[in-house]
């Protein structure tokens, strides 16, 4: 995972846990085959990619409360 990437996210996504969350789920879906919504002349990891779709803005995350508070 690049460093800068990650830095970049973090100001896009602010809370670790959030971050960790949206970039596994991420990975998950382009290891089963799901487009890149960014594009690389190089050959980039999955968590690169990841990253990389948070920074320009293609995936975003939406926090889920439930009516009991939990």
């Amino acid at each position: 995972m690049r460093d800068e990437y990650l830095i970049e996210a973090q100001k896009k996504i602010e809370d670790p846990n959030i971050l960790i969350n949206v970039v596994s789920r991420r990975v998950k879906q382009l290891k089963y085959g799901m487009k890149p919504l960014v594009e690389s002349l190089e050959k980039l990891e999955p968590e690169d990619i990841a990253l990389r779709e948070i920074i320009e803005g293609k995936i975003d995350y939406e926090l889920y409360y439930s009516a009991d508070g939990l």
